[in-house]
């Protein structure tokens, strides 16, 4: 069997945006019958969090609408991880620019995880604001994930 294709989730600090990116990205290539095929991980620019669960907002706001998130837990992207993924999606232009300081021309060209939708959008980081924020990046991912997934169903 070929080497699966590889999907890093990019945030700041792979506590919030991230993981739910990688949680809900999980569920949505089991529904579309590529779980097989994809393995997704997730890692933030910065070091902030490194070894911590995801943030409880995320995981209460994901594990309502059917993802567990309880697993994951941050790291920080390295240099490797641009030839170990075939897709490093970023939530955001600043971890974007962050994420391409650290590539310095070298492997794969990270990309918004919005630009599948044909925007420029940025999936917002809920942080520090209330729970309305979390339901809003799900939204966003929700649909980003399964444009991704109808992406990759025709490309493999």
């Amino acid at each position: 069997m070929a080497r699966k294709l590889r999907i890093l989730m990019i945030c700041m600090g792979n506590i919030c945006r991230s993981p739910t990116m990688e949680g809900v990205m999980r569920a949505r290539l089991q529904h579309y019958g590529l779980d097989a095929l994809v393995e997704v991980d997730s890692a933030g620019t910065h070091d902030y969090h490194v070894g911590r669960a995801p943030d409880p907002r995320s995981v209460a706001a994901a594990a309502g609408r059917g993802y567990d998130l309880s697993a994951l837990r941050a790291r920080q992207v390295t240099a490797a991880d641009f030839s170990r993924f075939d897709y490093l999606l970023a939530a955001d232009c600043d971890n974007l620019a962050n994420l391409e300081r650290v590539r310095g021309g070298r492997g794969v060209a990270p990309q918004l995880l919005l630009s599948i939708l044909g925007q420029q959008a940025e999936v917002p980081d809920p942080y520090y604001g209330g729970p309305q924020g979390f339901e809003q990046v799900l939204d966003l991912v929700e649909e980003a994930c399964d444009a991704w997934c109808r992406h990759l169903q025709q490309s493999l």
